[in-house]
């Protein structure tokens, strides 16, 4: 009788990386699954044995926002963790619920698109940044929200083309429309070119401002704005609607974050 060929196991090596806890899934009792936005691997889904243990060592570590220096097992495509050194927990965020429900939207938001298996760095870098400046009641919700909405769509492939008039050009006019379906602007007179049946978002200078710098800006600026508080509101309705159309899905998180955010 001819003897099959031993075949290969996969080898098991471990990594080191950054990561923040995106969503944890109950296993049973004492295990559970954590997404985690990697460093360097995007996200990510990591087994955490004994991860809700009351006394164990990765309780904490394995709660949601919890930002650590992971240690994990990687074979292949799966992981488990090994350890993990805690960095921060943003306890200022924990504590009032407005900003953990839109913290847990940011984070369901972020798993839908940020990449996996690849480097995202600048996805981890803009997370840990807008949860920072929550916890320290540097920026508000209304300020976050539709700054993180419209940032992380660009940086995921969605990036409207907010230059100027698909029609004529015009880089401002007295009146310009965003549309949320093609992401472009249309001045006062081009929208009547546009199919009526076609949802579009009246903008104010202001407002067109705001989303060009949170496009365009570099990093270290991209905070760095004002808006008055019902111009800032208004932004939220357009970005929220935009990922909305782009997207074609409703988050549970962000259902929740409107209930409760007025």
């Amino acid at each position: 009788m001819r003897r099959k060929t031993p075949q290969p196991r996969g080898k098991t090596v471990h990594i080191t990386t950054e990561a923040i806890v995106l969503r944890v899934r109950s296993v049973d009792e004492f295990d559970c699954v954590l997404t985690l936005l990697t460093k360097e691997r995007g996200v990510i889904s990591a087994y955490a044995r004994g991860a809700k243990k009351p006394r164990g060592t990765l309780r904490v570590p394995a709660e949601l926002l919890s930002y650590s220096c992971f240690v994990l097992f990687s074979n292949k495509d799966r992981y488990s963790v090994d350890r993990a050194d805690l960095e921060t927990v943003f306890m200022g965020v924990r504590g009032d619920v407005c900003k953990l429900s839109l913290a847990s939207y940011l984070c369901e938001l972020t798993a839908e698109t940020a990449p996996r298996g690849e480097c995202a760095q600048e996805y981890l870098r803009l997370l840990l940044n807008s949860l920072y400046l929550l916890d320290r009641d540097k920026r508000a919700c209304a300020f976050i929200k539709p700054l993180y909405e419209l940032r992380l769509m660009t940086m995921a492939g969605y990036m409207p083309n907010l230059v100027a008039c698909r029609g004529c050009g015009c880089f401002e006019s007295e009146l310009m429309y965003f549309l949320p379906l093609t992401g472009e602007l249309a001045c006062g007179k081009c929208i009547a070119n546009v199919p009526p049946d076609q949802p579009r978002m009246r903008l104010s200078g202001g407002v067109l401002a705001a989303m060009r710098h949170i496009l365009y800006a570099p990093f270290e600026r991209l905070f760095a704005f004002t808006l008055p508080q019902e111009q800032l509101a208004y932004l939220g309705e357009v970005t929220q609607y935009y990922v909305q159309v782009q997207l074609d899905k409703r988050f549970s998180t962000l259902d929740f974050y409107l209930t409760i955010k007025d």
